[in-house]
């Protein structure tokens, strides 16, 4: 049987590197998208390859899912993870902080999304798409001090439910992972003094990824998972 293929992007990042090894592990041909300049670094074992763009460059992301087609074949799976945190509250938030915040959360996932669920559309098996949401952008007492940043991880969970509606013919599935603080060496360093038991891991997050692209997960639909820790 042929291997299954799953795009991940931001996979050089702390979540990246562990969901491309949870992937790897379970028998997954992995396709690597990484920003320019990043390395994928780690002692990887199984089928990976990886690739270079600007996600928030059209043209480039037309480009390169093209190739990725041509090359690979069927692309199963696509889990986005690329995107980028920065606080500030409402009197900080200016057209160039909501600018960046777009481009890095919502154009990374937009361009790519797009092309690879037209795709999946196209496919006879369909396909599993996940987006990583944000707690502040459904707590508003978390947004205060995140203001860009939540909006425009906002408007991840619409886009989700479009390209629901517009897969649910085709067996086409998008979920959204919504993570709350993920345990990662910077995230340690940014806040010394938090209390660490509560935060989630990489490796439960790549764990309920992983169960919503398998056939166990099959029958969840239009699913929004919040994996917000322990409380």
């Amino acid at each position: 049987m042929a291997l299954k293929n799953v795009v991940i992007t931001g996979a050089g990042g702390n979540l990246g590197r562990v969901v491309v090894e949870k992937f790897l592990k379970s028998g997954f041909r992995v396709i690597a998208i990484l920003s320019p300049g990043k390395s994928l670094a780690g002692d990887f074992a199984g089928e990976l390859c990886s690739y270079s763009v600007d996600l928030t460059r059209e043209r480039d992301v037309n480009e390169l899912t093209d190739e990725l087609i041509k090359e690979h074949g069927n692309l199963d799976i696509a889990i986005l993870l690329a995107g980028g945190y920065a606080p500030g509250n409402l009197s900080e938030t200016s057209d160039e902080a909501l600018k960046k915040m777009y481009s890095r959360n919502f154009e990374t996932s937009y361009f790519i999304a797009r092309n690879i669920h037209q795709h999946m559309m196209s496919q006879s098996a369909g396909g599993r798409m996940v987006l990583i949401g944000s707690k502040p952008s459904l707590n508003p007492t978390e947004a205060k001090s995140s203001v860009a940043y939540a909006l425009a991880k906002s408007l991840l969970f619409r886009f989700a439910e479009i390209l629901n509606a517009e897969g649910q013919s085709k067996g086409v599935v998008t979920s959204v992972v919504v993570p709350g603080t993920i345990d990662t060496p910077d995230n340690r360093d940014a806040m010394p003094h938090a209390n660490f038991s509560t935060w989630v891991s990489a490796e439960d997050i790549a764990y309920a990824i992983h169960y919503l692209c398998t056939e166990k997960g099959a029958s969840l639909h239009d699913p929004v998972l919040k994996m917000y820790g322990i409380r």
